[in-house]
Order: C-alpha cells, then structure tokens, then sequence
C-alpha cells in the first residue's frame, strides 16, 4: 500500500479555498459553476471537466506548478509547459532579463526563483554579497541565507533587526499563502539563525520618524560608508510557463544622495579597472 499517494484533486481544491479563506459559494460563482457541485468534487463525489478546474485554479490565484499538480491528480495533463531557463524556448526572457539588470547599473539588482535562489545578477550586487562565506554560494547562493546568515550580509547590517524581521515576515507569508513545504522548510531555517559575533554589542541604526518614506531600509556597512537602500519587485505578466511564472527581479535603489554616489564610483571604478 502506497502511503505517500498525492491527496485526490477534490481535497487539493479544499486545501487551497481554505488557505484563500473564500465559501464554497463565492468560489463557485467566481469559476461559473454551481456550490453544489464544488461541494462534490471536493468531496470526491464528483469527477470535475478539465475546463472546470482550470477556473476554479485561476478563481483561487493557485500557482501554476501547483495547478499542473491538480490537474494531474485530477486524471489530466498538466496546462503549463516547465522549461529551463537556459532553454531557447525562454531566449527572449534571458535577453529582457539581461537588459533590466543591465540598465540597472551602477545599483544593485538580482533576478531570483520562487525559493529565492540566486539566478542573475549584475555586477553593482558585489557590494552586497562582498564578504560572504564562500559555502553560502554554493552550489546557488539565496537570498534569505545571504541576507540573514551570522557569515553573510548580517554581520554588514546596521540594522539587522529590523531587516531580520521584515525578511521572516515575507518569507513566512509567501510560505503561508503557497503552501509550499520547500519555503517553509527556508523559513525554519532561517529563523533559528544566531546572530552575527558582536551584533548585539552594535549600536542599532535608528532613524527618527517620517525621517524615509521606506518603513526598513536595507543599511550596510561598506568601506566606502553606509550605504541605505531599498528595493522594488518586478515580474513578468501573464506567464504561460511555470518557470517565468516563478522569476521576480528585485531592484535596488538608493535612499540618499551619498548612497547614489557611492554607488556610481564603484561602478566608476569597475569600469576602470575592466570588470
């Protein structure tokens, strides 16, 4: 007896109403279809059509991996082909990726996964991850590790506090509204890392209030001075493949005069030196 059997469709569709908190009615007046039916096939009473999930996938704002997942519980073929990134079939993403962190220069930008693994970057994200212990960037660096690690960018923050905090509160609901294990188990993770040595005997960063119209800033500790940043997220609409559906580009930006001068003189002094 096979005790790791995917759960049937129905009890995936129930799983996923109930992570959305909607009634069976609002779903099945937003999918075209009748409660009393929904009710049946979340039950396993009822063999939905093919077309049926599909709405009520999209009425839910499920996923796409996890909408190929219902289907095949469901006896169908996934909708949403899963391609390399490297593949030809996605050589018109890589190229708008390279131009987007390209354009971005002389500030930070990463183009990351829906674990938050390091896929792109450009060459201004040196700033961020200099200094970082080498086996967090192995075999893919990610960004929570190299954000909240005590060998990472934590030992640079100066206000590693409030970043820590931010940071678990986004990864906590990203995992809470995905379901995905995977995040969660990045989750616990991260959240029993210790701090860096001697964090604790740093003075924290404060800033008085309404003095940045950003909540927490990203402030690091750099030769060339503070430098206080913060970021945008950018992703690609109306994705048919599962792997675009799951790109996001973060794009760093200065908060102050003296960050975006720093920024440019050390793209100055890349260019110089022909990196």
């Amino acid at each position: 007896m096979d005790t790791h059997a995917p759960p049937p469709a129905g009890a995936l569709l129930k799983e996923w109403r109930r992570r959305r908190r909607i009634s069976q009615l609002d779903l099945a007046l937003a999918a075209g279809t009748s409660a009393r039916h929904l009710s049946y096939v979340e039950t396993g009473r009822s063999q939905p059509s093919r077309a049926v999930l599909l709405r009520l996938a999209e009425a839910l704002e499920i996923p796409l991996r996890e909408r190929n997942t219902l289907l095949v519980a469901a006896g169908y073929a996934p909708a949403y082909r899963e391609s390399a990134l490297d593949d030809a079939y996605l050589a018109s993403v890589r190229s708008a990726l390279e131009a987007m962190l390209a354009a971005h220069e002389p500030y930070p930008a990463v183009v990351v996964d829906r674990l938050w693994n390091v896929l792109r970057t450009n060459r201004a994200m040196g700033v961020l991850m200099e200094g970082v212990a080498p086996h967090l960037l192995e075999p893919r660096p990610n960004v929570f590790r190299l954000a909240l690690h005590p060998e990472g960018l934590a030992a640079r923050l100066a206000n590693l506090a409030e970043v820590r905090g931010l940071f678990l509160e986004r990864l906590l609901r990203q995992a809470n509204a995905t379901g995905d294990p995977d995040l969660r188990a990045l989750y616990e993770e991260v959240l029993a890392y210790p701090d860096p040595p001697g964090a604790a005997a740093r003075p924290a960063a404060e800033s008085a209030p309404g003095e940045s119209p950003i909540q927490v800033p990203l402030r690091v500790r750099t030769p060339a001075g503070e430098l206080a940043m913060f970021s945008t997220m950018a992703t690609f609409g109306a994705p048919a493949d599962v792997t675009l559906s799951e790109l996001a580009i973060e794009l760093f930006y200065p908060l102050d005069g003296f960050t975006a001068d720093a920024l440019g003189a050390l793209a100055a002094g890349r260019a110089a030196a022909g990196a």
